[in-house]
């Protein structure tokens, strides 16, 4: 073909594609998240740090491809699962679940909805393709990432569907953990229960409260008053109603919590400190986190479920029922509340709550260990949610359903997916690039 049309294809590839990306910010991050100007440069910032950040910060752009995708390996419309709806590499951490053990697992909730279970694999296998080239990996080792994850869950999805193992007691603790997971482990055995606590307050006058920093920060009267008026119905969620109980939740300071997560800038964050104990200095005080929802990005563009919507209008609910289905062991302080129009989740701040930092893969051999064991806690996930759901949400076994959909060919469903994935990051990198320059064209403008 001559140059000059090779070149007008791309150029008119590239504009289309820019004004699709435009479309997309404009309706969610403006018309749907109400996101003022300030909050929207503040969000474009943090995803303009890599391709990764972008793909973070752009769930609704990703589910706006993925549902256009026609793949064989779906489960029916009519056999979702309850999924965990922007599954990626740093939505993983470690904590310490009710039993007092410290676990890796998935550990974030937010956008839980009914669809395809293909979602989380797809939106999971990218974002390790993109890890794998933030870190310097060829293209080869993210092949091998990419699919080590789709045959862990495979493998672990069919275990689960023979009676192998059962996902609502399967964890991955220090004594199942491999790699980089058990040396995370291991390093948070040493951590004390105070230490998110102490981290984040200060006692002052033989009180502890909340210090001041450039993340947490005093509310205005406004604020305390209205989250003060709200606590009864977190306190309802929670089945607090005797005296002790009500102790045990006092509220003794609240501050606001910026600066955390791409995706959720905008939504308003508060930290509580109640009382939880006796000890004269608070340093059996607990802090809980309450955290705005919104309706999930995947509702958009799945299916839509009057079953769901009907049993769960509350987002804040509609979240900590996510969370204790998919995991074995809930936080005892999942509740909801709403102020005003907007609606909240209430969980726990754990001390132990630490995410695998990147900077700890050091091989490609690490992060083969890592999206192993995130393969088989998806497959667990996925599997576990049905469990607590009886009421009327699945009434089937999600994960026979997954297996019924994967297919008897497993290497064809990994390649099939594997291929994909890395195709689609080459995307991600193609739409950050024009990201980059349209945020760019933004801030000229704004300087005019």
């Amino acid at each position: 073909m001559d140059s000059k049309l090779t070149e007008r294809v791309k150029l008119t590839q590239s504009k289309l594609r820019r004004r699709t990306l435009s479309a997309i910010f404009q309706e969610f991050d403006q018309k749907i998240m109400k996101l003022e100007r300030g909050k929207r440069e503040e969000k474009y910032l943090k995803m303009s740090e890599t391709p990764f950040s972008f793909f973070r910060g752009s769930a609704y752009l990703f589910y706006f491809d993925a549902s256009r995708i026609w793949f064989p390996y779906h489960t029916p419309e009519g056999r979702p699962t309850w999924v965990q709806g922007d599954l990626h590499f740093e939505n993983f951490g470690a904590f310490r679940n009710e039993q007092g053990t410290l676990v890796y697992d998935v550990n974030d909730f937010d956008e839980g909805y009914l669809g395809s279970y293909l979602y989380d694999l797809m939106r999971m296998t990218v974002s390790i393709a993109l890890v794998g080239r933030l870190k310097g990996q060829t293209h080869a080792n993210q092949v091998s990432a990419v699919e080590a994850y789709l045959q862990a869950y495979s493998k672990q999805m069919r275990r689960f569907a023979k009676g192998k193992d059962d996902p609502g007691t399967y964890v991955i603790d220090i004594e199942r953990a491999e790699g980089p997971v058990k040396k995370l482990l291991k390093k948070l055995q040493k951590r004390k229960d105070q230490h998110f606590l102490e981290k984040v307050t200060a006692l002052v006058q033989e009180h502890r409260q909340f210090a001041t920093t450039d993340e947490i920060v005093s509310p205005t009267d406004d604020e305390r008053e209205a989250l003060l008026q709200a606590w009864p119905m977190y306190l309802d969620t929670v089945k607090a109603d005797d005296s002790e109980e009500l102790r045990h939740f006092q509220v003794k300071d609240i501050a606001v919590k910026h600066g955390s997560g791409t995706a959720s800038i905008g939504l308003d964050r508060y930290y509580v400190l109640i009382e939880a104990g006796e000890d004269a200095q608070g340093e059996d005080d607990i802090v809980l986190e309450v955290k705005e929802v919104r309706v999930p990005v995947p509702a958009y563009f799945m299916p839509y479920d009057e079953t769901f919507w009907s049993m769960f209008e509350h987002q804040g609910q509609r979240v900590t029922m996510t969370q204790r289905a998919m995991h074995h062991e809930a936080d005892p302080y999942l509740g909801w509340l709403s102020i005003g129009e907007r609606q909240f989740y209430v969980r726990e701040r754990s001390p132990y709550k630490k995410r695998l930092k990147l900077e700890a893969l050091d091989t490609a051999g690490d992060l083969l260990s890592v999206t192993t064991s995130m393969g088989r806690l998806t497959a667990k996930m996925h599997a576990r949610a049905d469990a607590d759901v009886a009421q009327g949400i699945l009434a089937y076994h999600s994960e026979i359903e997954i297996v019924k959909a994967m297919g008897n060919d497993e290497d064809a469903f990994c390649t099939s997916i594997a291929n994909w994935a890395l195709s689609y990051a080459d995307q991600v990198e193609q739409d950050y690039a024009l990201f980059t320059e349209w945020l760019g064209g933004r801030k000229k403008q704004s300087q005019l």
